[in-house]
């Protein structure tokens, strides 16, 4: 039998995807501020587990066994899209009446919200890069047994919260990955696919305080929130199936550009005035931030700018 590395880089899991799939999707849809506005507590729940989720999959995911020149290489391509789109988020911030609103943006505001408090959704690329550059950098070079090497990882990791860089418990979750994976044990064999986690979801859901991603609660809700995703993909068939295995696969992209399309399908709130539950406004408008999120990605494929952008030869996978 052939041995693998708890750190060699994982071959693609189909039930990663489809939970990268899911998370994506939610996220789209709850950046849509009309929708979200009207189901503020399923917001609040999303809100405890689809962004941790997405980091304790990005931590198992983290290929540390990479040469340090491929491992930044890819970093880079992190570094200048987030550049772009922060820097395009904050202009639109002082000059849009946005949520996020920017008074008097001066060059410190600027780069204090490039460096240190990212704006609108780009704050995941922000730890990511963080949270992935020092956990590659602790593997690598502290020769160190691995508990040892997370512990020191996640001091330092609380260094930079302190600093403001970071928030501890998205780091952590990243971290939880990076364990994960050190130990060998299979993402889906911790995480183990059931139905019956709908039960002490549903109690936990009760209490609204349970939905802090910091919180023990937080914590269990993103655990079983996982666990029932992964009992409910084998009955995802067909072309949905299909459909949404792409997404997981596109996720990234899919993240940097959708926040451009969330903010035009405001136009389209008028238009479906008619209707109480605001579903017809979701369906249509993540259809749009789909579709045009995933054609931005075709054109930049199309023009090689991929590679001068993300580092990548092409950007849909």
């Amino acid at each position: 039998m052939q041995t693998v590395s708890p750190l060699s880089p994982k071959p693609r899991t189909e039930e990663l995807d489809f939970l990268r799939a899911v998370f994506i999707l939610l996220m789209i849809a709850f950046h849509l501020v009309y929708f979200g506005d009207g189901y503020p507590r399923l917001k609040s729940f999303v809100y405890t587990f689809h962004m941790p989720g997405f980091l304790l999959i990005s931590g198992y995911l983290l290929n540390l066994e990479k040469e340090p020149g491929r491992f930044f290489r890819s970093m880079r391509g992190l570094l200048l899209p987030y550049l772009i789109m922060e820097s395009g988020y904050i202009l639109m911030a002082a000059i849009l009446p946005i949520r996020d609103h920017v008074d008097n943006l001066t060059p410190l505001v600027f780069a204090d919200k490039m460096v240190l408090h990212p704006l609108g959704p780009y704050w995941y690329l922000h730890t990511l890069m963080l949270c992935g550059s020092l956990s590659y950098v602790a593997c690598r070079y502290l020769r160190l047994r691995t508990l040892p090497r997370l512990i020191l990882t996640a001091v330092a990791l609380y260094g930079l919260s302190v600093l403001g860089l970071v928030s501890f418990p998205c780091a952590m979750y990243f971290l939880a990955g990076v364990a994960i994976r050190t130990t060998r044990c299979p993402f889906t064999t911790l995480f183990r696919a059931t139905g019956w986690a709908v039960l002490p979801l549903a109690l936990l859901c009760l209490h609204p305080e349970h939905f802090d991603r910091s919180s023990l609660g937080g914590v269990m809700i993103v655990g079983l929130v996982i666990s029932l995703l992964l009992w409910l993909f084998p009955f995802v068939k067909g072309k949905l199936r299909h459909g949404m295995l792409f997404l997981g696969r596109n996720t990234l992209p899919l993240y940097i550009f959708s926040p451009l399309f969330t903010i035009c399908c405001k136009v389209l709130v008028p238009l479906f005035g008619f209707d109480p539950t605001r579903l017809l406004f979701l369906v249509v408008s993540l259809a749009i931030c789909t579709a045009g999120s995933l054609l931005v990605c075709r054109a930049c494929d199309m023009l090689r700018l991929s590679p001068l952008l993300f580092g990548r030869k092409s950007l849909l996978t």
